[in-house]
């Protein structure tokens, strides 16, 4: 195991901004991640689990503790047979989807344009177009800053929408590392369709990404969770899209983070923005949107280090 230091985060966000990670691991196995732990515990530092970075604001100071991330030898999808796999942590999203295609397999295929790990999508139980990855799966294997290994079925996750324990460990201090998955997938031709239906919904859903979102731009993806309730004068509105373009924010800038001209809910990096710009945009947003609706945004953007 390699331990690097002060590893510049603006090369592991999506945002493409954020300060230096004090310690940096790549984990090629399991005693990788428990050593990695084991050193941070040692030099009493907070240790960050890191996916892909696709929904994560880093601050401009940095994070001073231990970064882990899963490497290539934990990017692996196993068929256990009847429509059962097994997918560990570090596995593209996109790969997964692909992979469900051209096996026939229905429930995870519309999650392909989402830009982020496995282990991400069970952390924050990511979803699009109707489907969620919390919806096939049937038990997740993590392992704590311990060395303890755990395996979950997916009722004991507490899913829900953008949310898992996991989170919840997470901010008590009880880090577990997603390690992988297993889903029960449907076989296509058992609701109906096709392996060529499977790839046109895919290719749809991509589609409506590419004409409804600022993917030329680096983003987080959605920079607020949907709403559960509008306001009262527009009740059956629930994105928080909508309110922000109401507002008359889509296209304001703060240094170089802008509310994208494209999708009001995306925050992009514009023009050389700061973590700290992107951070203060977003609060603009909130402040805004709570004083014409009165409604409160919450981010769906995690925040790391201090700003």
């Amino acid at each position: 195991m390699t331990i690097l230091e002060n590893v510049p985060m603006s090369e592991h966000t999506s945002f493409k901004v954020g300060g230096p990670a004090r310690y940096f691991v790549k984990a090629e196995s399991v005693q990788d991640v428990v050593q990695a732990f084991q050193f941070a515990k040692e030099l009493n530092l907070p240790t960050f689990i890191l996916g892909k970075g696709t929904n994560l604001l880093v601050s401009d100071n940095g994070f001073i503790g231990m970064v882990v991330q899963l490497g290539k030898a934990f990017s692996e999808i196993t068929s256990l047979g009847n429509g059962k796999i097994c997918v560990k942590g570090a596995t593209p999203l996109a790969r997964l989807a692909r992979y469900t295609i051209s096996n026939g397999l229905a429930g995870i295929h519309k999650l392909a344009g989402i830009p982020g790990s496995l282990g991400g999508a069970i952390y924050m139980n990511a979803g699009a177009y109707g489907q969620e990855i919390s919806q096939t799966c049937i038990e997740v294997e993590t392992i704590d800053t311990n060395g303890n290994l755990h395996k979950r079925a997916a009722s004991e996750c507490d899913f829900g929408y953008r949310h898992s324990k996991f989170q919840e460990l997470a901010a008590s201090g009880n880090t577990e590392f997603i390690l992988s998955a297993t889903f029960q997938l449907k076989p296509a031709e058992s609701i109906g369709k096709t392996q060529n239906n499977l790839e046109s919904e895919m290719q749809e859903c991509m589609e409506k990404r590419r004409k409804s979102q600022p993917l030329s731009m680096p983003n987080a993806g959605s920079t607020f969770k949907r709403l559960v309730i509008g306001a009262t004068e527009t009740p059956s509105q629930i994105a928080p899209g909508y309110y922000i373009e109401q507002a008359g924010l889509k296209g304001y800038r703060i240094g170089g983070a802008e509310v994208s001209q494209v999708h009001a809910n995306f925050i992009v990096n514009a023009d050389l923005a700061t973590a700290n710009d992107i951070k203060e945009l977003s609060e603009h947003v909130q402040k805004v949107v709570a004083e014409k609706f009165g409604i409160q945004l919450k981010r769906e953007i995690i925040l790391l280090g201090e700003f």
